[in-house]
């Protein structure tokens, strides 16, 4: 089983990193551009550069904010159905409980607010012990000097693992199947 939750978390990450960064960046493209028009789209001067690159950098951030959150529904419906290590996970109907072959986001909508639940209290768990290894072990002072977006990215992968594994336990229409 480390197997398979080891390989479904890789997929998962590679996939929710590569996209929630390409969507983010095109997003804070599209700002800087649009910026870019409403200041009458002046000569592309090096001043000018630098300061659209500036615009665009300070809005990958919060734009990485709000893919991420659309991204993380987007990417669990395609951990179902999938053969990862001879096993998968598979949802079932609510009525039948049968298996569902062919997955909208409409059916798993409510797994995903389950598992997104657990991600924010295993994030949080993460993020507690990581806020006393950062204070008492180097001695940092305040949350606000190193906790970032990029922090809590981090932690969301690493919680990302362990909820996979709370999938099955928490909502009673996952299974792991073998495949």
């Amino acid at each position: 089983m480390f197997k398979f939750y080891s390989l479904l978390w890789l997929r998962w990450a590679f996939w929710v990193t590569l996209l929630s960064i390409s969507f983010a960046f095109i997003l804070s493209f599209f700002g800087s551009f649009i910026i870019y028009l409403f200041q009458g789209m002046p000569t592309l001067e090096e001043e000018i550069i630098e300061a659209l690159w500036s615009v665009f950098w300070f809005l990958s951030a919060p734009m990485w904010s709000f893919v991420l959150f659309i991204v993380l529904f987007i990417r669990l419906k395609f951990i179902f159905n999938t053969c990862t290590a001879k096993y998968q996970l598979r949802l079932l109907a609510c009525d039948t409980k049968e298996p569902l072959e062919v997955l909208g986001y409409g059916n798993i909508a409510k797994v995903w607010r389950k598992w997104f639940m657990g991600l924010i209290w295993l994030v949080v768990a993460i993020t507690i012990v990581a806020i006393f290894i950062a204070s008492f072990l180097f001695g940092q002072e305040s949350l606000f000097d190193w906790f970032t977006i990029y922090w809590l990215y981090g932690f969301i992968l690493m919680g990302g693992y362990f909820s996979f594994m709370l999938l099955g336990t928490r909502c009673k229409n996952v299974r792991i199947v073998r495949c």
